[in-house]
């Protein structure tokens, strides 16, 4: 496994996010899906993110992504849920029809850590630390 580092710590932090169209409004097709997987590289630049895999159904995304130990990751959220709603909307006026609000995500979110050992082999490690 390949680590990634920064000045004071090494560390391998992978996350799985859904973000789900408000709704659940069938609007996302690939055109949109990929404008909104551009604005999430370009804006996670700013906190230390970077998108490992993409990929959408009709009323929501999938996002696979990795971070620094300092990102914090509910502003990025919101701030990328806040700017590709307002830009999306923007661009995209036939998404309108179906959101007539200002949001296009729904107020939730699905956020997962991924990657490494199952927890249990985590915990029995733990566990037999300091044990001869």
């Amino acid at each position: 496994m390949k680590l990634d580092n920064n000045n004071h710590s090494v560390f391998s932090l992978y996350y799985h996010l859904v973000l789900v169209v408000k709704y659940r409004r069938k609007v996302m097709d690939d055109t949109l899906s990929d404008y909104a997987k551009e604005m999430f590289v370009r804006l996670g630049e700013n906190y230390n993110i970077s998108l490992v895999e993409w990929n959408h159904d009709m009323d929501h995304v999938h996002i696979l992504f990795k971070a620094h130990p300092n990102t914090e990751l509910s502003k990025f959220i919101n701030a990328y849920k806040s700017a590709s709603s307002r830009l999306m909307k923007k661009e995209f006026p036939q998404v309108r029809e179906k959101l007539w609000k200002e949001y296009f995500w729904s107020r939730s979110f699905c956020l997962l850590t991924t990657g490494g050992a199952p927890l249990e082999v985590i915990k029995k490690y733990i566990e037999n630390q300091g044990m001869k």
